[in-house]
């Protein structure tokens, strides 16, 4: 902890100067730093491709790692969007006077200092970045050793705009890529105020197993959607493709279809697109009856059902009807983002009502969530809890409450 504690100590010290920081100069900030990251492309590239030359192109993780010109400006773009948001504290969640005369009023606050621990996703390093200046929180960030070269040229960018704005920069630190960081930021209680790890099962596992800080957890998404008897197939085709294909390494990627016994017959019109994209499918048996032999076609194993692919793979599970559905939902889902695909309103309605999950949707694409496509701006993770936050965490997620108590006096008797 030694090695470590002058870091967090330093981290938790500078946070503190964040709360009077005013809107026009974290605007500011956040403009430079979306200029510079464009300015620097070529720098942030080659420092990518050094990361990227160490991973297998094969890896589901690989898309994750790559930055391209068209990622950097899609990143410049969200971090000017979050300083165009408005600030999450300070708002009054409540006021009201006691009989005694207090008057209370409710406010909301930063978290503090706030832990990331992450995997091959470079952009979450400006991601967090800029929801943490926003909401006046502390960063302490643990990259993996898959992408430490485009971590710390992210850093050093975000460093230089602070320092030349005069501000803390040392509110905002990444850590070594090794595993002696990562137990000692699960340990930093005291100094570290909450823990969000964005990546694998396994990483979030692993946090919330060994952490004693408090943790919330993102990231993991085992994604169903469900055909319905009453579909519409031309609607069904387009989602399907899209929530599977689009970006299939994110954790809102389509990873199992539940299909209605009887829409097995139009089940081979629907895959077809997908199986010419590359994605390969396992099918459980009622589903292979029903489909052509295909190279990228084979009978789906138990593993299949209750894995989040994160690569242009697919689980297709046969039901006689919704209440199968649910039920297969309710034991796999890992309550990120589930869908249904139905025409029947009373379907719909039971659908959205019994699915325990952080978005639920009804004939539309998962890939939506996100925090940028829910208005939020940029996200720092999609939540998959109950407690504090769910679904996609943006600003105000960031945030948590004081009381301010005004008295002229009074005692307790």
């Amino acid at each position: 902890m030694s090695e470590y504690r002058s870091i967090f100590e330093s981290v938790q010290k500078n946070s503190r100067k964040l709360i009077h920081l005013e809107e026009a100069q974290i605007r500011s900030i956040l403009s430079d730093l979306a200029e510079l990251a464009e300015e620097k492309t070529p720098f942030l590239l080659s420092e990518n491709q050094k990361d990227l030359d160490r991973m297998d192109s094969e890896n589901p993780m690989y898309d994750r790692l790559l930055l391209t010109d068209t990622r950097i400006k899609g990143i410049a773009n969200e971090i000017r969007q979050v300083a165009d948001l408005e600030s999450p504290l300070g708002i009054v969640l409540e006021k009201k006077s006691l009989e005694n005369g207090l008057e209370l009023t409710k406010i909301s606050v930063p978290l503090g200092v706030i832990g990331i621990i992450y995997e091959a996703r470079p952009n979450v390093t400006f991601d967090v970045f800029s929801l943490a200046l926003k909401s006046g929180n502390g960063l302490v960030l643990k990259g993996g050793s898959d992408a430490d070269f485009s971590n710390r040229a992210i850093m050093s960018l975000i460093h230089e705009v602070m320092g030349k704005h005069g501000f803390p920069k040392e509110a905002f630190q990444l850590l070594p890529p090794d595993r002696k960081a990562t137990q000692t930021l699960l340990e930093a209680v005291g100094m570290v105020d909450v823990i969000i790890p964005r990546g694998s099962q396994r990483l979030i596992d692993f946090v919330r197993q060994n952490a004693k800080v408090p943790v919330i957890e993102t990231g993991a998404g085992i994604v169903h959607t469900y055909l319905d008897e009453k579909a519409d197939l031309e609607k069904a085709k387009a989602i399907l493709f899209n929530a599977k294909t689009r970006r299939p390494s994110v954790c809102n990627s389509l990873d199992c279809l539940i299909v209605h016994q009887n829409q097995l017959s139009n089940l081979e019109s629907l895959i077809l697109p997908m199986l010419n994209h590359g994605v390969q499918v396992f099918a459980d048996s009622q589903a292979m009856a029903s489909l052509p032999s295909h190279p990228q076609i084979q009978a789906a194993e138990k593993e299949h059902f209750g894995t989040e692919f994160l690569s242009l793979k697919l689980a297709i599970k046969t039901v006689a009807g919704l209440e199968e559905a649910l039920d297969h939902i309710a034991r796999y889902s890992s309550k990120h983002s589930e869908a249904i695909l139905s025409e029947n309103e009373k379907h719909i309605g039971r659908f959205l009502k019994e699915v325990d999950a952080a978005a639920v949707y009804v004939n539309a694409s998962t890939a939506f969530t996100d925090g940028n496509q829910f208005g939020l701006g940029a996200e720092i993770g999609i939540s998959t809890q109950k407690l504090h936050a769910r679904g996609p965490m943006a600003l105000r997620e960031l945030t948590s409450y004081k009381w301010l108590i005004q008295g002229q006096g009074q005692v307790r008797s």
